[in-house]
C-alpha cells in the first residue's frame, strides 16, 4: 500500500519537479559598450564581477548584433531580423516601408511570450524601446524603466512602472541614479518570482548604461579622474596587448588605423586625430569624459553583482542560464570630441572648474568617436556601421548546469543576437509557436557540441550593411562599394579583397540581396529619397 501512495504522490508532483528543473533564465543588455570595454576583454576599467561571470562560463568574442539600439533589441526580444519585424530603425522613424515602420509588428512574438506555455513568468526592468506602449502586453508581466531611450539617470521621472497603477520605488532627493533604479526593481521582481517556486522565470534586464548623456556618481568618477590622460591611441595599444594575452584575438590581430567618423547627416567628416595633436585644455576635457563613461560601466558593474549575490543567496545560481551583452559597439556620436547640447549635437570645451561639473545632473555629454574608436578595440568604426567596431559585442554566457565546457573557456564561433530565442525556447524545453520561423540557433548547443556548422549572418542600418559568411565578410558603407575580408587573417578589416576575388563578391552580394528581398529591407529608403530622421 505504502508503495502505491508513494506512486501516487510522485505523479502528483512531478509537473513541479519538472518546473524546477527548468533553467531560470537572465538576459542582460547594456548599451553602448565597447568590445574591448570590460576586463574579461581587455578593458582598464573595473569589471570584477562579469569578469568572474566570464572566469566561471564561456566567453564569446564573435558575438554579433545589429549596430543600433532599437534594432537589436527587437531582434533580442524576437528572434528575428528587425526589419523583418519592422524595426530596421528607430522607434521615432516611421518610413511607410514595411522594414522600417518604428515598432516592433504585431507577428512578432517575444522570448516572454514564447516561455509562458513552459510555465515561465516574465519580467522587464531597464529600456525597452520597441515603439509599442507597455511591455506588459508583450508578455512581461512586471515593468520597470523606460520606453524611449534613456536621457536622465538622475531623473527618477523618467523611468515608469507597468501594469498601470503599479508603483515604483520611492528616492530621497539626490539618491536615484537609474542603472541603480533599474537594479532595485530587477530584484523586487525576483522576489516576486519567488512567491512562486514551481515556476521558473525569464529576467530580461535592460539597463541603459554606458549610453550618454555621461552621468555617473561622484564618487565613481573620482576613480578614474587620472587615469584617462594618456591618451586613446596609447589606450587602443594597452588593449590589444591584453586581448592577445587573454586569448580575446589571436596574437597575429592588428590594431586597425584611426577610424573615421561621419556627423549625422554626414555634413561633416573626418579621422579621429592623434591624441598628441590635441591642445591641452581639449585633452583635459575628453580624458573626463572618458572617466566618466568608465564610471558609468564600474557602477554598473557593481549592480550586476547584486544581482548576482541576489541569485546565490536564494540558491538559483547554479540552474539560471545568464547572458550577457551589448546592443551595439561604442557610440562615436557625432566626432572626436563629442557633443554636450541635445538640442544642437554642438560641442562644448569645458576648461578650469567646469571640468568638475561633468558628469553631474543637468549636464548632457557624449565620449566622441575618438573614444569610442579605443572602446571598440581593436576593429573599425562604431554604432550605426557595420563593420566590426558596430556590430561585435562582448558576449558571455554562464549556466554551471548546463554548460559543459571549461570554466573560463572562450568561445570563437560566430554568433548572433538573434540566437537568444531559440536558445531560451530550447532550454526550456518547450515548442516555439511564433508565426514567423526563427533564423537563429541554440547557442548552448553550439557550445556543448563545439562543431559549429558555418553559417551565414546579414546586416544593414542606415544604408550600412554586411554579410558575413565563413571566415568571408562583405561590408559597406553606406552607398559605398563593397569591401571584402578574409577574417582568417584579417578581422580587424584592413586589406580589402574585393579587386582580388570579384567572383565572390558577386556571390555574397547576391546572398545579402535575396535576404534583404525577403526580410523587408529592400528597398533601401535612400534609394526611395526617403530620408531619416535626427535621432531623440
Amino acid at each position: 500500500m505504502s508503495r502505491i501512495i508513494f506512486l501516487i504522490l510522485i505523479s502528483c508532483f512531478s509537473p513541479l519537479m519538472e518546473a524546477a528543473e527548468k533553467p531560470n533564465i537572465l538576459c542582460i543588455i547594456v548599451d553602448d559598450l565597447g568590445f574591448s570595454d570590460l576586463g574579461c576583454f581587455g578593458g582598464e576599467i573595473e569589471t570584477p564581477n562579469l569578469d568572474a561571470l566570464a572566469a566561471g562560463g564561456v566567453r564569446l568574442t564573435q558575438f554579433y548584433n545589429t549596430g543600433r539600439c532599437c534594432p537589436s533589441r527587437a531582434a533580442i526580444l524576437t528572434g528575428q531580423y528587425p526589419h523583418r519585424v519592422g524595426l530596421g530603425h528607430m522607434t521615432t522613424n516611421d518610413l511607410g516601408l514595411l522594414g522600417f515602420r518604428g515598432v516592433v509588428s504585431d507577428e512578432a512574438q517575444t522570448i516572454a511570450q514564447a516561455l509562458a506555455p513552459a510555465g515561465y513568468r516574465s519580467f522587464m526592468s531597464g529600456k525597452w524601446h520597441l515603439g509599442t506602449p507597455d511591455p506588459t502586453q508583450n508578455g512581461f508581466e512586471e515593468f520597470y524603466g523606460t520606453l524611449v531611450s534613456a536621457k536622465r539617470f538622475f531623473d527618477p521621472d523618467h523611468l515608469i512602472r507597468f501594469p498601470e497603477g503599479r508603483k515604483a520605488r520611492e528616492y530621497q532627493k539626490g539618491e536615484f541614479y537609474a542603472t541603480d533604479a533599474v537594479t532595485d526593481h530587477a530584484i523586487d521582481f525576483l522576489n516576486l518570482a519567488r512567491e512562486t517556486p514551481d515556476k521558473p522565470w525569464f529576467l530580461y534586464l535592460a539597463y541603459h548604461a554606458p549610453h550618454f548623456p555621461l552621468h555617473a556618481p561622484k564618487e565613481e568618477i573620482a576613480k578614474y579622474a587620472d587615469r584617462y590622460h594618456m591618451g586613446w591611441d596609447q589606450l587602443r595599444r594597452d588593449r590589444l596587448n591584453r586581448m592577445k594575452q587573454q586569448g580575446i584575438v589571436p596574437e597575429s590581430t592588428l590594431l586597425s588605423p584611426r577610424s573615421t567618423w561621419r556627423n549625422y547627416g554626414e555634413t561633416k567628416v573626418g579621422t579621429n586625430p592623434a591624441w598628441s595633436s590635441l591642445s591641452e585644455e581639449r585633452r583635459l576635457d575628453l580624458a573626463r569624459r572618458m572617466a566618466i563613461y568608465a564610471a558609468m560601466i564600474d557602477r554598473l558593474d557593481q549592480q550586476v553583482g547584486r544581482v548576482f549575490k541576489d541569485l546565490k543567496k536564494a540558491e538559483e545560481w547554479e540552474n539560471t542560464l545568464i547572458v550577457f551583452t551589448s546592443d551595439n559597439g561604442a557610440c562615436f556620436e557625432w566626432d572626436p570630441f563629442g557633443f554636450d547640447i541635445k538640442s544642437s549635437n554642438q560641442n562644448i570645451l569645458h576648461k578650469g572648474e567646469e571640468i568638475e561639473k561633468m558628469g553631474s545632473r543637468g549636464t548632457f555629454h557624449s565620449v566622441g568617436s575618438g573614444w569610442a574608436n579605443a572602446g571598440n578595440t581593436p576593429w573599425r568604426m562604431y554604432k550605426h556601421f557595420n563593420h566590426e567596431g558596430g556590430i561585435a559585442s562582448p558576449g558571455i554566457i554562464h549556466w554551471p548546469s548546463g554548460l559543459k565546457s571549461e570554466p573560463g573557456s572562450i568561445n570563437h564561433e560566430p554568433s548572433h543576437i538573434i540566437d537568444l530565442m531559440p536558445t531560451a525556447v530550447a532550454v526550456a524545453d518547450t515548442n516555439y509557436e511564433g508565426e514567423l520561423s526563427l533564423p537563429g540557433r541554440n547557442l548552448i548547443q553550439q557550445i556543448n557540441e563545439g562543431t559549429a556548422k558555418e553559417r551565414t549572418l546579414y546586416f544593414e542600418h542606415q544604408g550600412n550593411r554586411a554579410v558575413r559568411q565563413g571566415n568571408w565578410k562583405l561590408v559597406a558603407l553606406d552607398d559605398e562599394p563593397w569591401e571584402l575580408y578574409d577574417f582568417t587573417t584579417d578581422r580587424s578589416e584592413m586589406t580589402d579583397l574585393s579587386a582580388q576575388f570579384p567572383e565572390r563578391v558577386s556571390e555574397m552580394d547576391k546572398l545579402w540581396n535575396e535576404w534583404a528581398e525577403k526580410n523587408n529591407v529592400t528597398p533601401l529608403p535612400r534609394d526611395l529619397g526617403v530620408k531619416y530622421l535626427k535621432p531623440d
